[in-house]
């Protein structure tokens, strides 16, 4: 969103977006864990309404996942107690997943045929695998598209 606004998108025609936050998949990290939210930015109020209801229908989370939600949107501020605990805590688990990301996209483009660009703000990368001429010409053979052919074998 905040993209967005810089470009000047946000509440232009036509502009929509969809956010979506879980806290088992945030800074936070806890799996298993049920809460999270979703924004919507440019739909009509009939339209977010009927979204709303709808979500609201199969959604429900408990009071911790509710009381993880609201740490997440409002985590500690500087000056409170707990501020230091959770910025050493926060800068760990940042400091951990760039670290492990770094490691798996070595690791990626070490191998034959393969390459990865660095992960970008996620712990998501997307290998592209080239496969030999020889791998080609067996799916060719087998009367199979090369990707099917190496993503069967």
């Amino acid at each position: 969103k905040k993209v967005a606004a810089e470009l000047g998108l946000v509440g232009k025609p036509g502009f929509q977006m969809v956010s979506f936050h879980s806290v088992s998949k945030g800074v936070l990290g806890e799996c298993g864990r049920r809460g999270g939210y979703m924004e919507l930015v440019g739909f009509s109020p009939e339209v977010t309404a009927q979204l709303n209801k709808l979500a609201s229908l199969s959604l429900c989370p408990n009071v911790v996942g509710q009381i993880m939600v609201d740490l997440m949107v409002k985590p500690p501020v500087e000056g409170d107690e707990s501020y230091d605990l959770y910025v050493k805590e926060r800068d760990a688990i940042f400091t951990s997943l760039k670290r492990r990301a770094k490691r798996l996209v070595e690791s990626l483009n070490a191998l034959e045929g393969v390459s990865c660009c660095d992960a970008e703000g996620a712990m998501y990368v997307f290998p592209r695998v080239r496969l030999s001429k020889k791998a080609v010409a067996a799916a060719q053979e087998a009367g199979k598209s090369p990707d099917t052919f190496y993503c069967l074998r």
